[in-house]
């Protein structure tokens, strides 16, 4: 039997592959021209109240023609290669002056367990913080488990060598990871973020309630300030109150804006 041609490929979709191929010389060309800039997304207060405790920055890159290239395409290769580095740096640079320009904000900004031995990363976020007094006290540094758990002993000195420059700690992805409890221990985060997979949709999962409210648990236990991130609803909202969140992140209360 003739074995069946594969369907021939529309403009679009030729047009969308070669772009994704593309992808990887088109972040470092970004990265060389400076196309960058912050996404802010509000994190609140758990309860009616609305008022916003700190937003989360996210990196934002351009094409030449300005328009955003999407980072799901390219963050997950590159998160430990040099351009991950490259990438992590200019989102502290932008943070960090963002924090100068803006004297009551605070401010999250990602990193990975490698930036603390990169060198430019390190310099960046010390000239960062002497630029202006009290900048240390309104920075979030946010590490997922995964990243944390790859160098631990690395990123607890760092937490050491930084808290008292007043800088806070965030663990990004609680309960998706791989942390053990004799090491949540030895960290010093400040704040949990329970994972998304466990907040979607939970009113209707009582896996994920009896998950989120032990993780929620765990993280006070710890002295953590928990945060649920990825609300998208009014009923999830209401029910990680219910179970002891502290405050809420997600496009129920503000999609990431390049304004504050």
């Amino acid at each position: 039997m003739e074995a069946r041609k594969p369907a021939p490929t529309s403009p679009l979709e030729a047009a969308m592959q070669s772009r994704d191929r593309d992808m990887p010389d088109m972040v470092r060309a970004a990265l060389v021209a400076g196309r960058a800039q912050l996404a802010f997304q509000p994190v609140v207060a758990a309860g009616n109240t609305g008022k916003v405790v700190f937003h989360e920055a996210f990196i934002r890159l351009m094409d030449e023609g300005g328009r955003i290239l999407p980072a799901a395409k390219f963050l997950p290769h590159v998160e430990e290669t040099v351009i991950g580095r490259d990438i992590d740096v200019l989102s502290l640079k932008l943070g960090l002056m963002k924090l100068a320009q803006h004297p009551r904000l605070r401010l999250a900004i990602n990193m990975s367990a490698r930036s603390i031995a990169d060198g430019a990363w390190r310099n960046e976020l010390s000239r960062g913080i002497a630029r202006m007094e009290g900048i240390g006290d309104r920075l979030i540094l946010e590490i997922s488990e995964g990243s944390a758990m790859m160098l631990p002993e690395v990123v607890t000195r760092f937490m050491a060598e930084m808290q008292p420059q007043g800088v806070h700690f965030a663990l990004d992805d609680f309960g998706a990871g791989s942390i053990s409890f004799s090491h949540l221990k030895d960290f010093l985060f400040d704040m949990a973020k329970v994972d998304r997979q466990f907040v979607s949709g939970i009113e209707a999962a009582p896996d994920n309630q009896v998950i989120a409210e032990a993780l929620i648990t765990v993280a006070h236990q710890f002295e953590m300030f928990v945060i649920a991130e990825g609300v998208e609803t009014a009923s999830e909202a209401e029910h990680m109150t219910r179970l002891g969140a502290d405050c809420l992140q997600g496009w129920h209360f503000g999609v990431p804006k390049p304004t504050l």
